[in-house]
């Protein structure tokens, strides 16, 4: 068996185990070793073919983490928008409890309401929803 195939056995089983686990890093090991097999079918010492292996599956792997670090990381699922369908909307607060919750008349139901900054005093006008616990809305003043 030629070292190429060899690469190129490795390198499916690379992109068979991601396919189970779903780690995109294994992607790019996997880019490292089909380089190392295109080395190989260039005629390159097998030593060379390994730091071509490491070198770029490596250097893929490290861009990979450090293009990821630079993106914002999502909202807990509680104030995430693509979760939870009611993060942004408005509700209209008439009246605040003595212990700084309301109730809302809300997409025809009941909903406990809480102030989102606890500083803040409670007045009564419109309010955006930041996020949800459970059935409580968590609201800012707009």
């Amino acid at each position: 068996m030629t070292d190429s195939t060899i690469w190129w056995l490795l390198a499916g089983a690379a992109v068979a185990v991601e396919l189970v686990t779903g780690t995109f890093y294994l992607l790019m090991v996997t880019v490292g070793l089909a380089a190392a097999a295109l080395a190989a079918h260039l005629g390159v010492s097998v030593m060379a073919q390994i730091v071509v292996a490491a070198v770029i599956g490596g250097g893929a792997v490290v861009l990979w983490h450090w293009k990821r670090s630079k993106n914002p990381k999502p909202a807990q699922v509680q104030a995430n928008r693509d979760v939870q369908m009611d993060i942004g909307e408005t509700v209209h607060v008439q009246q605040w409890n003595a212990d700084a919750t309301a109730s809302v008349k809300y997409r025809g139901a009941q909903w406990s309401v809480m102030l989102a900054d606890n500083d803040a005093a409670p007045q009564p006008g419109l309010f955006k929803i930041k996020e949800l616990h459970g059935n409580r809305l968590i609201v800012k003043k707009l």
